[in-house]
């Protein structure tokens, strides 16, 4: 029959067995989701990032310098193509500005020495690969167009701001990661943003990002 002093030891060592599962199943269950860095700045660009990919019924500007009659506005047909003075059908869907403007380029010069050529999106009817969707507790869940250097600020004015029970800082971003084909989810402090005005919860969104933002329990 064991003595006192070890089935003491033995219960003290269950206590503690139960203790650490007890707190990891806490963690694993409603742990803190890792955080991104603050977005302590904003740039002055506004349009669609470099990376932005031309998609269907998007509206482009076009400038060919000293050469205005060339370009001018069009709208990426549902065929993925766009037509301008020298130019017939040709595919745009699937570039970024930067690759249309080369291409233009390029037929322009069987045309006119050395073009410049510049190409704006004006106008985002985009997938929503280039999108940033907010859902769940807010005013107006919405998919918004991706903008260069956007913030969760700014598509968090964007749907009106946070719903009247609104769990704002168990807000999570989820997104994708193209190099490792995962997705990967993080912790935002909404509630520290909007209600508090801690700019340190601002952080910056990237195409494809999903806010969700659930509802208090209480």
């Amino acid at each position: 029959m064991a003595s006192y002093p070890s089935l003491r030891a033995l219960r003290a060592v269950l206590a503690s067995g139960i203790a650490v599962t007890a707190l990891t199943g806490c963690m694993g269950a409603g742990g803190s989701a890792p955080q991104l860095p603050s977005a302590n700045f904003v740039q002055n660009q506004e349009g669609p990032g470099e990376e932005y990919i031309i998609g269907p019924l998007d509206e482009l500007q076009i400038f060919v310098w000293r050469n205005p009659e060339l370009g001018g506005k069009v709208q990426v047909r549902p065929d993925g193509r766009i037509t301008t003075p020298l130019i017939t059908d040709m595919p745009a869907v699937g570039k970024t500005p930067t690759m249309l403007q080369q291409d233009i380029k390029l037929q322009l010069s069987q045309y006119i020495t050395d073009p410049i050529v510049s190409v704006i999106v004006t106008s985002f009817n985009s997938t929503f690969s280039q999108q940033v969707r907010i859902v769940g507790a807010t005013e107006k869940p919405a998919s918004i167009p991706f903008r260069a250097n956007m913030t969760v600020l700014d598509a968090m004015i964007a749907v009106g701001g946070l719903g009247e029970y609104a769990a704002g800082n168990k807000a999570r971003l989820v997104r994708y990661d193209k190099g490792t084909g995962k997705q990967q989810e993080f912790g935002l402090r909404l509630n520290d943003l909007i209600k508090r005005g801690d700019i340190k919860a601002n952080v910056r969104l990237q195409p494809g990002d999903v806010i969700i933002i659930p509802e208090s329990m209480f």
